[in-house]
């Protein structure tokens, strides 16, 4: 086993997930032996051509990595594991939400304008697998139109793309969301936080609201206010000076300060955490894929590693 592959007792929590050969249209090669090249380039960041010999094809790891970032599989399997940890009671659930901004490098540039094709697979999901959490096959990936749809833009640092997410108390990511480098950070609060979807183990339906929520200022605005007070999430927000100083302004009229707790807010170092494990691997540090569904496949591989070995 090399280093970074994964232990046998991480292959046996992943393999009853993985999708199998029908019989009709070829077989998948070795997945241990394919997932194990995906993260080695993702923990690693060397050009998919330089992939060691002992991962098999090159071609045949990259396109599996495609499919799986295309069709869903990534976060079926990130949502699997999540929601051993979360049977087992190992999810804090008072969340927090942040985002982060990951330098492009040139090669991620230069994709094709069309939108990307649908994912072609070798074979059916199993249904037994993968229940209700199951993405439909054949579904288009999101894409084309430029460096804009492909999660690309320019902001103070440069040609850039962030990252959205949440994480658990303990330094895990639980949804992830790719966005141009200049998109702010409160326009993706709704969607990062509606992504959150923890399955259960047997019947029940999946969690999806959290305990407590804490966020910087950016997150300070009336809208994310309000859609946290209609979903009855208790949130830790500060708020902002010029705000403040409005409200100050209007005397009565101006409302009640919001509630804020300074001890509870101390623990936002979390997500910052969250981010730094998340950035070890140098794929997502760096963001070298050109098409936005194929990086969010990496950064989700990723936060995948972080969960097994957390």
């Amino acid at each position: 086993m090399g280093r970074g592959d994964l232990t046998n007792a991480e292959w046996e929590r992943l393999r009853p997930f993985l999708p199998f050969s029908n019989g009709r249209c070829g077989r998948w090669r070795d997945h241990r032996q394919v997932i194990n090249g995906i993260l080695h380039r993702v923990r690693t960041g060397i050009q998919w051509r330089d992939l060691p010999e002992r991962f098999g094809p090159w071609k045949t790891v990259y396109e599996r990595h495609r499919l799986w970032s295309a069709d869903g599989t990534w976060e079926r399997l990130l949502c699997q594991v999540q929601a051993e940890a979360d049977a087992a009671g190992e999810i804090g659930w008072d969340i927090l939400v942040d985002s982060t901004v990951v330098r492009a490098h040139q090669h991620a540039a230069g994709a094709r304008t069309d939108s990307p094709p649908a994912p072609a697979t070798k074979g059916a999901a199993a249904a037994e697998h993968q229940g209700e959490n199951a993405v439909a096959e054949f579904r288009r990936p999101p894409g084309g139109g430029g460096a804009e749809g492909e999660g690309l833009g320019r902001s103070r640092g440069g040609f850039t793309t962030k990252i959205h997410l949440s994480a658990d108390g303990r330094c895990r990511p639980l949804s992830l969301i790719v966005t141009p480098g200049q998109r702010a950070d409160c326009t993706q609060f709704e969607p990062v936080l509606e992504k959150i979807r923890v399955p259960r183990i047997g019947p029940g339906r999946p969690r999806k609201k959290p305990d407590s929520l804490a966020a910087d200022r950016a997150y300070s605005n009336g809208p994310c206010r309000e859609y946290l007070r209609r979903r009855g999430i208790r949130h830790i927000i500060p708020e902002k000076i010029d705000s403040q100083a409005t409200r100050l302004r209007k005397g009565s009229r101006g409302g009640r300060p919001p509630r804020f707790d300074e001890e509870r807010y101390k623990k936002r170092n979390t997500v910052e955490r969250a981010i730094n494990k998340l950035k070890h691997a140098r794929a997502v540090a760096t963001r070298y894929d050109k098409r936005g569904y194929i990086f969010l496949g990496t950064a989700t591989a990723a936060a995948l590693v972080i969960w097994l070995r957390a």
